[in-house]
């Protein structure tokens, strides 16, 4: 079993600590930014989503802990929003820490995370997940996620690189 348990000031500060460099590494791995700029790109979009920190309202933050050992194995974070006319649960993370992972605990996480939304009166779950992510993305499919929006790129050759352009007139 993992439990959700409420996170302390401490393990706020932790999280942040190792999140926010690693979103930026994702959103560098990701396209959407260039390394120069990402560090501070994300620091600057979690001061903007959370300016309270821990205490942002409609913003929930847990410690994954072991039911055997009551370790802590990882974190949650979900944040209650209207979508659809709905109020759902946003998943913004989910970490599981190296030595805990493979052994079931993010979808134990996800099935604890139902509950605690079923309690706030939430209907529904969302969550976005990186397209480099295929683990994530298969954990999340057998756990019963659907895709809702799918982006997609296409890097292009330089113009330069690609041999001459042809000129089309009609």
């Amino acid at each position: 079993m993992t439990s959700l348990s409420p996170m302390s000031e401490s393990a706020f500060a932790d999280y942040l600590a190792y999140a926010i460099p690693d979103f930026a590494r994702d959103k560098v791995q990701a396209g959407q930014w260039a390394e120069g700029e990402s560090l501070e790109l994300s620091r600057s979009g979690y001061v903007d989503m959370l300016p309270q920190g821990l205490a942002t309202p409609d913003n929930f933050f847990y410690t994954l802990c072991d039911g055997a050992t009551q370790a802590d194995v990882g974190m949650l974070w979900f944040a209650a929003q209207l979508r659809g006319g709905q109020r759902i649960a946003y998943v913004y993370d989910v970490y599981v820490r190296p030595e805990h992972q493979r052994m079931g605990h993010a979808g134990r996480a996800f099935a604890a995370l139902e509950v605690e939304a079923r309690r706030l009166g939430l209907t529904g779950i969302a969550l976005h997940v990186f397209g480099h992510n295929a683990g994530a993305q298969a954990l999340y499919q057998k756990l019963g996620y659907v895709p809702t929006n799918i982006n997609m790129f296409k890097p292009l050759a330089s113009a330069d690189a690609s041999g001459p352009t042809q000129s089309h007139q009609g």
